[in-house]
């Protein structure tokens, strides 16, 4: 009987127009492209911008409509909220790097050794801001591999378009997330870089300080560092803090 009476006070609150603050203004996550499948199954009634996360960053600097801002690198939200445009950062996931070829793998690329002994082998990387770009130059000097950049046929901005350039058979080798290729749905392989380049890979999420939602955007946070936002996370492949 208890239990009737508060579900129908309930019926009665949303009857007479009351909603959540999510409900009642939409907030804007402006993310990394990497959490374009994850985000939306954690926030479904958010509105999402994604990107590279020096685009969004600077998009954020020019006044952008965010709300909560989620990068790929604490490079970003670390600048951001240095300059006073965001809250104190948070963060809420791992990842890991990886070589990845189009699952027909034509150049036979077997290592990331084999960048450099491919004559006429086609790269697709990242933009050297974009967080994707910044660890693929990491792992390359670590592994004294750098000069194999002269073979990259494209610059991306986000690491989608290299993932949408491997998948259309574009490129034979690019360097991307290990989530992004279990995203690719079997339309890439991933091949594992030696542990000693692995980078550090950090995401942070930050709630913009002129939103005009910060009930949500700090409700965003708390679903996505909660119980089912980690399990979403994980299910997509992240590693967790």
């Amino acid at each position: 009987m208890r239990r009737l009476v508060v579900t129908l006070s309930l019926v009665v609150l949303i009857g007479a127009g009351w909603t959540t603050a999510r409900d009642d203004d939409p907030f804007t996550v402006y993310a990394a492209a990497s959490l374009t499948e994850s985000f939306p199954r954690i926030a479904a009634g958010a509105r999402f911008q994604f990107g590279g996360s020096n685009q969004l960053a600077l998009q954020i600097r020019q006044a952008a409509p965010a709300d909560v801002f989620a990068s790929a690198s604490p490079l970003y939200t670390q600048q951001l909220y240095r300059e006073g445009l965001v809250e104190r950062p948070r963060m809420f996931a791992t990842n890991s790097l990886v070589l990845a070829v189009p699952k027909r793998n034509p150049a036979g690329i077997r290592s990331v050794y084999d960048l450099a002994k491919r004559p006429e082998l086609k790269l697709v990387v990242a933009g050297a801001k974009v967080p994707v770009g910044l660890y693929t130059r990491e792992v390359l000097k670590r592994l004294e591999l750098l000069r194999v950049l002269r073979k990259a046929v494209s610059q991306e901005p986000d690491v989608k378009g290299i993932v949408g350039k491997l998948a259309l058979g574009e490129a034979d080798a690019g360097f991307v997330y290990a989530t992004d290729v279990r995203a690719a749905a079997g339309r890439l392989v991933a091949i594992p870089l030696p542990r000693r380049s692995q980078p550090t890979i950090r995401y942070e999420v930050a709630v913009v300080r002129s939103t005009k939602n910060r009930a949500g955007a700090f409700e965003l946070i708390a679903d996505l560092l909660g119980a089912d936002g980690r399990r979403e996370l994980a299910r997509a492949g992240f590693g967790l803090p």
